[in-house]
């Protein structure tokens, strides 16, 4: 959970991401899919869940001051309501 050097890059064990680091400490995530990402965005979709003391001491993104304060879009966003034609038994839809 320390601070990766500027220049050099990390893989996480866990998720398998690589951190690299930038001067500044604005580090840039680079995910299996899409651009690069910062480490609020690798929090809000895969670091927050993990579910054992044992796999947060292996995760590269623990440390708050790091990863910095979760941004718009960092998360995914809820799914659209749907809004669906209520149906009562009285009615049949058409044949």
């Amino acid at each position: 959970m320390t601070s990766i050097p500027p220049g050099s890059r990390q893989r996480c064990s866990l998720c398998q991401v690589e951190i690299q680091g930038m001067a500044g400490g604005n580090d840039l995530v680079y995910f299996s899919n899409g651009g690069p990402g910062t480490r609020s965005k690798l929090w809000a979709r895969v670091c927050q869940f993990l579910n054992s003391d044992d796999k947060k001491r292996q995760c590269l993104n623990q440390d708050p001051a790091l990863r910095g304060v979760a941004q718009p879009g960092d998360g995914f966003d809820e799914a659209p309501l749907i809004q669906m034609p209520n149906l009562s038994q009285d009615t049949q839809p058409p044949a």
